[in-house]
């Protein structure tokens, strides 16, 4: 982290978040922020409570206390199971699962899958937005390097090449904020290698955070880990070690990884520690 970060707008805020499902807490008065711009890993073995992060970002779940803002708006506190209209901000938030469920049978190309990342079907804009659009979805998929393979069908992709389709649909959007769930497994090294590349392209316009089980290694694109998963159901920030590199490594980012020093805790609500 930088103390550059200070005067950045923040696109993510959980204060004193806490959720539980029935009787089971996961997660106990959480803090956390995210400039925009940044590019964060939330990690954390499964169970942990990573998928509940994303749910109440995205609104598919309410806290039991606290608040979560995007960019400044309050939008998500608890009581309000659906937040009003012209309380949201203006901002697209895109989503990259580890699979699209579909009909494998359905014949549907590339194309078609980059296409659905538009906020509207692409006959409702005018000629002009129409062709903007169109740029949109090329520079999407030219970005991916999929542009190649766009009347291919879907289904006869290989599981990487699934995967940058994905990607390829959330960056068509132009999003403001970027959200990959385990966005490398089961990828080959080379997939792996160019979509950390692409995502380095995105790096400091667009925030991006990805969602990983593995505790040890991130990309070295990162800037901040936060970990979820210890007994206090918060999540905590742990620094991380640059500079690891040799041989190939698991997590793009131009050949070189960063170990998390789980032992060594930041406050997950401090950025320039």
């Amino acid at each position: 982290m930088t103390p550059n970060n200070v005067d950045k707008q923040i696109a993510i805020r959980f204060a004193s978040v806490s959720f539980s499902y029935g009787d089971v807490e996961v997660l106990a008065n959480a803090s956390f922020h995210i400039h925009h711009g940044e590019f964060v890993a939330i990690v954390g073995p499964n169970g942990s409570g990573k998928t509940t992060v994303l749910k109440l970002l995205f609104g598919l779940e309410m806290p039991s206390s606290g608040n979560i803002e995007i960019f400044g708006t309050d939008n998500r506190t608890a009581g309000n199971r659906l937040p009003s209209v012209n309380r949201l901000p203006m901002v697209n938030l895109a989503y990259v699962p580890q699979h699209m469920p579909a009909d494998q049978m359905f014949p549907i190309t590339v194309h078609d899958i980059v296409r659905m990342g538009l906020l509207r079907p692409l006959d409702s804009y005018s000629r002009k937005n129409a062709l903007a659009a169109n740029r949109n979805i090329g520079e999407a998929m030219e970005k991916t390097g999929i542009a190649d393979l766009a009347t291919r069908s879907y289904r006869s992709l290989s599981g990487g090449q699934k995967r940058r389709a994905l990607v390829a649909r959330a960056l068509a959007a132009k999003p403001d904020i970027l959200v990959l769930d385990e966005p490398t497994a089961n990828m080959d090294i080379e997939s792996e290698n160019r979509l950390y590349e692409t995502l380095g392209s995105y790096k400091g316009k667009t925030t991006i955070l990805i969602v990983t089980h593995d505790t040890e290694f991130v990309t070295s694109l990162t800037d901040r880990v936060l970990c979820l998963g210890d007994e206090s159901r918060s999540v905590v920030q742990h620094r991380i070690e640059a500079g690891i590199s040799g041989g190939v490594s698991r997590h793009g980012g131009h050949g070189q990884e960063v170990r998390v020093l789980h032992g060594e805790n930041i406050s997950a609500d401090g950025c320039c520690e």
